[in-house]
């Protein structure tokens, strides 16, 4: 369902890192009498890849093969014919070909460092917090280490509730990631190397300090 493009579109560039667009199919409400059904993409991008501009460039390419498009660096919808899916994948990968170098296709986990265990604190979340807004280009911090785990549980069959310690530490922490690839977890885990971001859990009037888990590196 076109509904669901832009979410589905985001967490298959997030898996692979590279620039993706999902299509759907047109609702019957959009399709007027005679007229070709048409396919509607949800795009999303990786840095260094503008994903309207190359949308752009490929309009300008290949006239009326985009009926219509919008957006901006990171994200953008667009229209075409369903038959014309064919070349349009063929011009979008040369597009993309033409724009990106292996080193952009190689996935990198930037992080501001380890934290030292006195920074796990309601008192330095809350400072990051009040820091932002964050957004492209001026991402909220990201830290990284080594865990041990101390327990461990599935939420919804796809979320991994966590409690760690940091390596030569007793500091009890929780910790959460989302979405995570349950043929890639192995259960029998006891340490990981995780990047993370410092968060505030409140529930039921009560506040704790949750790392929030943006890639799980390694584990053992």
């Amino acid at each position: 369902h076109q509904g669901v493009g832009g979410i589905l579109a985001s967490r298959i560039k997030d898996k692979y890192h590279r620039p993706v667009i999902a299509f759907a199919n047109s609702t019957a409400d959009d399709i007027s009498d005679g007229a070709e059904r048409e396919i509607k993409g949800s795009a999303r991008s990786i840095n260094g890849f503008h994903i309207r501009d190359a949308l752009d460039a490929i309009a300008t390419k290949n006239p009326g093969l985009i009926t219509k498009f919008g957006g901006h660096a990171m994200a953008a919808g667009l229209s075409l014919r369903k038959s014309d899916f064919e070349v349009f994948a063929a011009a979008f990968a040369a597009e993309a070909g033409r724009q990106l170098n292996s080193d952009q296709l190689a996935a990198k986990i930037l992080s501001d460092g380890v934290l030292d265990e006195r920074d796990f604190s309601l008192a330095s979340a809350q400072i990051l917090i009040e820091a932002g807004p964050w957004g492209q280009a001026f991402p909220e911090p990201c830290f990284d280490g080594h865990f041990t785990i101390v327990q461990q549980k599935m939420v919804a069959q796809k979320h991994l509730k966590l409690v760690l310690m940091p390596l030569n530490s007793e500091t009890v922490i929780d910790a959460i990631a989302f979405n995570v690839d349950l043929e890639q977890w192995p259960n029998q885990a006891q340490q990981i190397e995780l990047a993370y971001r410092l968060d505030i859990n409140e529930f039921r009037g009560k506040r704790n300090l949750q790392l929030m888990v943006e890639h799980i590196v390694s584990f053992s």
